[in-house]
């Protein structure tokens, strides 16, 4: 079978999509070499080395038109090559689809992440939710499966677009597999050292934007001043909200408590995970999300995982994280509080998320995904 992938993000994203993209075309591709994979992509970059995985052939724009207009090329031209090439199936990997591709005879498959602009559409811009929209509506109608990467996400596509249920797969998506190697306390502590990062510290991972609620883990840390002050490395980026939060750090004299890493350096991929295992904690206490990756590559990692109750949050984490009120800082607080004094619960938690994070092996992921794929084309 020829299997065409919409490869965008990854070969351009270096975080979630991209990591989401490039997670499972390799599963895929390394689980089932009988297959074979074109990349369609409007620009072949190093973001995705391609070494050592066996036919996996890139496809970017041929015409000098595309390659000047590769949005389009990517949004609708791209079909005259999905058939040029016979391609069995195509998948887009990020919540759209070429127009067009309906009437190709090509069969079709729609990941979507989360209808976040949707649930949240005042924190977007109005353009953007509308541009979001538009492409969404056509994947989801027209797609002939509809993969969501959590139950939470296939509600919200039955609720907000009528996808009818029937049409739509749930199939989990993994990390990249460095989060499963754990390091020494002697590679832990290099880090540190590199990095100059204090002996203990909770972690934050995540855009810094309203709906994922940095601000109610420093007001936590407001809360515990005295009595638990333990600093945050904060591992994400963001503008006016982020402003936001600095206000209050600087406001309640915390400013010295909370570490903007990537102010002050570029993490390499590799160094995540000693990031991860390093921290007393992973802090995710975000309002809503499709399915909330950080906290797979903390279960992975061996991290006890502070996490919300409600949205897609118990899928992902399972038994495996103590659960907050987002809303309520103090209870981000006692979660806090309980993670660091208690070392036995921490230490329980470190093992559930292991044996937890066992559900979304890379290749059971794939496994799944490749049963959606022989159903639509067999």
């Amino acid at each position: 079978m020829k299997i065409g992938f919409d490869a965008k993000r990854a070969f351009q994203n270096d975080t979630g999509l991209g990591n989401y993209s490039r997670t499972l075309i390799s599963s895929l591709a390394k689980g089932f070499p009988e297959d074979t994979y074109y990349l369609f992509a409007p620009k072949q970059t190093n973001r995705y080395v391609l070494n050592g995985l066996p036919d996996l052939k890139v496809v970017v724009p041929a015409k000098p038109v595309h390659r000047w207009l590769r949005s389009a090329w990517r949004s609708r031209f791209v079909v005259s090559d999905l058939q040029r090439y016979q391609i069995n199936l195509y998948h887009g990997l990020s919540h759209e689809l070429p127009f067009g591709i309906h009437k190709s005879g090509i069969r079709s498959v729609v990941t979507m992440h989360d209808l976040i602009f949707e649930r949240y559409p005042e924190q977007y811009n109005p353009i953007d939710v509308l541009t979001y929209r538009r492409k969404a509506k056509y994947a989801c109608r027209y797609a002939d499966r509809v993969v969501a990467i959590s139950e939470q996400t296939k509600q919200d596509l039955i609720t907000y677009y009528n996808t009818p249920a029937e049409k739509i797969s749930v199939v989990y998506q993994s990390c990249d597999p460095i989060f499963e190697q754990q390091w020494s306390d002697q590679d832990i502590a290099a880090l540190r050292s590199r990095y100059q990062l204090p002996e203990q510290y909770f972690l934050y991972v995540g855009s810094l934007i309203e709906r994922k609620n940095l601000l109610g883990v420093v007001t936590a840390m407001n809360i515990l001043k005295g009595s638990l002050d333990l600093p945050l490395v904060v591992l994400g980026n963001g503008s006016g909200y982020k402003k936001k939060v600095k206000a209050y750090l600087e406001a309640n004299g915390l400013t010295q408590r909370v570490i903007f890493l990537n102010e002050q350096v570029r993490l390499e991929n590799k160094e995540l995970p000693l990031l991860y295992q390093g921290a007393a904690a992973l802090v995710y206490p975000s309002v809503f999300e499709g399915f909330g990756i950080p906290i797979l590559e903390a279960l992975w990692s061996g991290t006890p995982v502070i996490t919300s109750h409600g949205s897609c949050f118990a899928e992902t984490a399972g038994e495996a994280a103590l659960y907050v009120d987002p809303l309520v800082p103090a209870s981000i607080a006692d979660a806090m509080k309980l993670v660091v004094e208690n070392p036995a619960l921490a230490q329980q938690l470190r093992e559930k998320g292991r044996q937890h994070a066992q559900l979304f092996t890379p290749e059971k992921c794939a496994a799944a995904m490749m049963n959606v794929y022989r159903e639509l084309t067999q």
